[in-house]
């Protein structure tokens, strides 16, 4: 699990496609491929970063999987899509996640930045995404204001 039940949407976004498999709480940037300006543009895509220059679209909030779908469905309670589907981002609100850089040190109120694999992370190589809004628990997962805009 990625994301806790406990969060807040104020604003999110479905009009782009993600043609790869991941996890939600990810942090998904553009890919550069094409234009993407009308809704169902399928050239509208993001993507898991390669790299901390790259422009941050929103916090992933579905599973994206690739699986045969003749022969199981898809788990809807888990937010799963199909790769190639649209994907929903959360470009502002609080989010639980245990999508966080290994070996971080997190201070209440702190800046919070991605890493090249889309994790949340203390270092400023990237575009700031939020705010860390706790320390890490027992088990991982920090509570984080996401602010893309």
């Amino acid at each position: 699990m990625a994301l806790k039940p406990d969060r807040q949407e104020h604003l999110t976004d479905l009009s782009f496609f993600m043609n790869e498999v991941s996890e939600r709480g990810l942090i998904v940037t553009h890919n550069t491929g094409g234009s993407g300006a009308a809704m169902d543009d399928s050239s509208a895509t993001v993507k898991v970063p390669t790299a901390t220059s790259e422009d941050p679209a929103g916090l992933l909030m579905n599973d994206v999987v690739n699986l045969d779908l003749t022969r199981q469905h898809l788990n809807y309670h888990k937010d799963e899509v199909q790769i190639g589907s649209k994907v929903l981002l959360l470009r502002r609100g609080t989010v639980v996640t245990d999508q966080v850089a290994a070996g971080i040190t997190i201070t209440v109120g702190g800046k919070a930045y991605f890493d090249a694999v889309g994790k949340f992370t203390t270092g400023t190589a990237s575009a700031q995404v939020g705010r860390f809004l706790s320390t890490a628990d027992s088990d991982g997962y920090v509570k984080v204001a996401v602010d893309i805009v």
